[in-house]
């Protein structure tokens, strides 16, 4: 029996289900390479490897007017059930990417410092930023949740994708991004963009889940972020490339997340726990980058 078999596999990340669309064949979105490797075997989809950059992704990967038709009402309902849950889980991966340090020092500068967070579901955290003294502004391309944001919490959230909100470049000195670029079907656009709106030496701070971490190489198909709705995954190797190859300058990476919940004895998963984050073979990372000037 396989240590994959041995211990339980956490349960997935709550996702949509796999379904039949329309697909086309693309190149490497972080190489544009043409070549790929079986990689992930799931339920209903799986993943190819690039053989040149290694990057893993779904491919054939669904048009995107068929993805943005994933995240309606009920993508709002998991999220409001599990919000608390979810900003509690952001700022301590703020924390560890050093957010804190860095937003004393721009409102100690700045009266009201520029914020943009992407993918901003609710906005709790935006509520809790603009309430910290930050200037917020959030993009949420899914419909229930953009509308929650304007009518209950009266916060300016964009519906329409990043690109597509025109804002000024230079503009921004914070950009947040988590766990959003796994689920686009161009996340180098998305980099390039929050690159010409971001100020010279303005923040990104990005999370997504990590390949290359303890529990993706033990559960391999069966790991909890391989799902329908994750276009690709990354490691640090291919999200750094990425960065740097957008004009930005990678500062830190931590992780987080040993072991899952319920996937093996509370003292086990706390070790783990503990040499994920200290050694970095967590489950999901946080990456902090400077734009270059």
């Amino acid at each position: 029996m396989t240590r994959a078999k041995a211990m339980k596999a956490p349960l997935k990340t709550w996702s949509t289900p796999a379904a039949a669309e329309e697909k086309r064949i693309i190149p490497c979105g972080l190489c544009g390479g043409q070549e790929f490797k079986a990689s992930l075997a799931c339920d209903g989809f799986s993943y190819v490897r690039c053989t040149v950059c290694k990057l893993v992704q779904i491919n054939p990967q669904p048009l995107e007017r068929e993805v943005k038709q994933r995240y309606g009402e009920d993508y709002l309902n998991y999220e409001l059930a599990n919000e608390e849950v979810f900003l509690n889980l952001q700022l301590l991966a703020l924390g560890d990417a050093g957010f804190g340090e860095l937003e004393n020092e721009l409102i100690n500068r700045n009266n009201k410092p520029r914020i943009l967070d992407i993918g901003c579901a609710t906005g709790s955290l935006l509520v809790k930023l603009r309430k910290r003294g930050w200037e917020t502004i959030g993009v949420e391309i899914s419909g229930p949740q953009a509308e929650y944001c304007k009518n209950s919490r009266n916060l300016d959230v964009r519906g329409l994708p990043l690109e597509e909100n025109n804002f000024p470049g230079d503009h921004f000195d914070v950009v947040l991004a988590s766990h959003l670029i796994e689920h686009l079907n161009d996340p180098a656009a998305l980099v390039e963009e929050i690159g010409r709106i971001l100020s010279p030496g303005g923040r990104l701070f990005i999370s997504t889940p990590n390949i290359e971490g303890f529990q993706a190489r033990l559960f391999k198909s069966r790991w909890r972020s391989a799902i329908f709705d994750h276009l690709y995954l990354f490691s640090k190797k291919t999200l750094t490339r990425l960065l740097e190859q957008k004009g930005f300058e990678v500062e830190k990476i931590a992780t987080w997340g040993g072991l899952a919940a319920g996937t093996a004895p509370a003292p086990v998963k706390r070790l783990f726990d503990k040499a994920a984050k200290y050694l970095g073979f967590g489950d999901v990372m946080i990456v902090r980058a400077r734009k270059r000037n």
